[in-house]
Formats: C-alpha cells, sequence, structure tokens
C-alpha cells in the first residue's frame, strides 16, 4: 500500500475490497481479515463502512475542493477556465480508485452521503463555466468538458495507446469544447 499510516491502509483496503466484491458485499469482518487486525482494532479508527468511504472521499476529494477555493477567488476568463479543467484533470487522476468505486458501486453511492456531496462539488465546478448570457448549445458544451474528463479519465483505460497521450487528447477535446462555448466572450 502507498499509503502509510493505518486509517490510510484501511482506507486502501477497504477501497480494494469494495471494487472487487461490491460496497454492499462487504463487511467490516472481510476489512479486518484483510488488514489482519481484529475487528475492535477496526472499529478504533472507523465505526462503520460508511464512516470509511466519506473517509476516503474527503481524502481524494480535497484536491478539488482546494480548487473550487482558488477558483472563486480568479478572474472568469478563458485562461482561467482552462486552468480549472487541467487542475480537475489531475485531480480526477488522483482520486481514480475513488470515481471507479463510485462508478461500480451507482446504486450505494446514491444512499450514501457522499453521492450528494459530490453531486454538489460537481454542480459548483460548472457554474465557473456557465455565463447568464450563454446559448443553451454553450451551456451544454461547457458542461460536456467537464464529463470528457470524467468519460476520458476512466474509459480511455480500455482504448490501445499511450496512457500520456490518450489523457492530452482528452484534455485537448475538454479544452476545445470550452473554447468553443466562450468564443464570444
Amino acid at each position: 500500500m502507498a499509503r502509510g499510516n493505518t486509517r490510510q491502509r484501511i482506507q486502501d483496503v477497504a477501497l480494494e475490497l469494495f471494487a472487487e466484491q461490491g460496497y454492499e458485499k462487504t463487511s467490516l469482518r472481510e476489512i479486518a481479515e484483510r488488514l489482519g487486525v481484529t475487528k475492535a482494532a477496526l472499529y478504533y479508527h472507523f465505526k462503520t463502512k460508511e464512516d470509511i468511504i466519506i473517509g476516503i472521499f474527503q481524502d481524494l476529494t480535497r484536491p478539488i475542493d482546494e480548487l473550487l477555493a482558488w477558483a472563486a477567488d480568479q478572474p472568469r476568463t478563458l485562461e482561467t477556465r482552462h486552468e480549472i479543467l487541467r487542475r480537475y484533470q489531475r485531480a480526477l487522476l488522483a482520486a481514480a480508485p475513488l470515481f471507479r468505486f463510485m462508478h461500480e458501486n451507482q446504486a450505494s453511492v446514491r444512499e450514501l452521503s457522499i453521492g450528494l456531496t459530490f453531486k454538489e462539488r460537481l454542480f459548483g465546478l460548472n457554474e465557473f463555466f456557465q455565463e447568464p448570457d450563454s446559448s443553451m448549445e454553450d451551456r451544454v458544451r461547457s458542461v460536456s468538458a467537464i464529463f470528457t474528463l470524467h468519460a476520458g479519465t476512466f474509459f480511455m483505460q480500455n482504448v490501445e495507446g499511450d496512457p500520456e497521450e490518450k489523457q492530452k487528447a482528452v484534455l485537448g477535446v475538454a479544452l476545445d469544447l470550452v473554447d468553443r462555448a466562450h468564443r464570444k466572450q
């Protein structure tokens, strides 16, 4: 495991099991067994599976929160929007295991508090790309730029090619969509 402390090890193992078996089918006992600790030792750090996933979510989405705070203080220029997309792509790549979990456990995520929290982050991010006088097509382009990063980050893994080249292409398409949406501004 890449991260060192016990809390992070628990989160890493839990995320592995959630991805392998599904959130609902994974028990705290199985997480403890995979770690080689007692269930009581696991309880010391996390009382429930939801506590574990909330901790993972908070840790891995912190860069997104930092991006939203940074963007709020920036001018609403095309260059700022480009930088938001670049930073957002880096945050998505760093949080890939979490997004894999969210994708593969959509029904569970809808029931967990992280589902609503993540949706709020996406709406907040989208606000930096929308202008009141934008046409509907340009609003769709802006939203599509964000989802291009999501789809490209995860679905392009199954496409043949150099990973770096694929991510560069994904970012290029997202930037192009934002350019087209804001060409008059």
